[in-house]
């Protein structure tokens, strides 16, 4: 059966099953610090959603898919990298719904009396980031544009809040992080950066799935519902920066300061896995697989699920 007579029939479902089926559907949803709950929370998206979510907040990505690999989670918001990195390793997800960001927020950062500038005074030092994260992703990428290769600095793999920790005290001379992370340092620490990701990587994330709850009749009608409200947020947060970025600070526990300087420049719109999101996800599975971080290649193409495109598409335009 395709996708689509599959997701018509889901809906069909619940429908004739009436409100207490409704009341029975859980979505588990993975969610980061500051980024899916937040701002449907914020752009008040969520009244009335046929199902339950049941929230799980993550500090980093790879926690995150791990939950997911194991049956933990139903779904979750990831950067392409770590997603790359965890489909590789055999984690039975695809991305139904990908997101578009400024890439100002995502920066190699320094303490404010670094000597460094550049990423070539970065050279031989200490630099910190997730394994197989966007971090880690900027890092390589920017490594291979300046010819340079990844043994010519010296990766730490720590989670944010020790890498944090390790760059205030100076055991490591550099952090490779994303927004809310980002914008924390250089607004609460007075920290800058020396790259970020502006030109070089592709500001791509996913809202991923797990295998057995696209295939779940009832879970994949929530699914589709979910992906429509959480798109018209990423619209609503775009036409009221200041508003998402007070109120994504009150939900964080971070400054205001730091949650409009996060919404403002992150810019972040919902779009479908269509061509064009394929082929920027084969770009950084590549280069993954260049650099060592997996073993065989991947295709992109099978690693996206389609189907919720005109679910998504409402969201986006309502």
């Amino acid at each position: 059966m395709k996708p689509l007579h599959l997701l018509a029939r889901a809906f069909l479902l619940l429908g004739l099953l009436g409100g207490s089926a409704h009341a029975e559907t859980v979505l588990r949803i993975g969610d980061q610090k500051g980024n899916t709950r937040a701002v449907m929370e914020a752009a008040g998206v969520l009244a009335g959603a046929p199902y339950k979510i049941d929230w799980s907040e993550f500090a980093a990505a790879a926690p995150l898919l791990e939950a997911a690999k194991v049956g933990g989670i139903d779904a979750g918001w990831c950067g392409d990298a770590p997603f790359t990195f965890a489909t590789a390793s055999g984690a039975p997800i695809k991305a139904i719904l990908a997101t578009r960001s400024g890439q100002e927020q995502l920066a190699i950062v320094v303490r404010g009396d670094s000597p460094a500038k550049s990423l070539r005074d970065l050279v031989g030092k200490r630099i910190a980031t997730g394994r197989g994260s966007i971090g880690h992703q900027l890092v390589l990428a920017l490594l291979e544009k300046n010819g340079l290769k990844p043994g010519d600095v010296d990766l730490v793999f720590l989670p944010p809040a020790d890498a944090g920790t390790a760059l205030r005290s100076g055991s490591i001379d550099a952090w490779s992080t994303w927004d809310p992370y980002t914008a924390r340092l250089e607004v609460v620490d007075h920290f800058r950066r020396v790259a970020d990701g502006v030109g070089t990587t592709p500001g791509l994330s996913f809202f991923f799935a797990r295998d057995d709850a696209t295939a779940d009749p009832a879970k994949r009608a929530a699914l589709a519902d979910f992906v429509t409200r959480y798109a018209r947020a990423r619209a609503w947060g775009i036409h009221n920066a200041e508003s998402y970025g007070k109120t994504w600070s009150q939900l964080v526990g971070l400054p205001e300061e730091v949650g409009i300087k996060v919404v403002e420049r992150n810019h972040t719109i919902a779009t479908p896995v269509g061509a064009d999101v394929v082929a920027d996800e084969q770009t950084t599975i590549d280069l993954y697989l260049r650099s060592g971080l997996i073993s065989k290649r991947l295709e992109a193409a099978s690693l996206v699920d389609p189907s919720f495109t005109a679910a998504i598409a409402t969201g986006a335009t309502n």
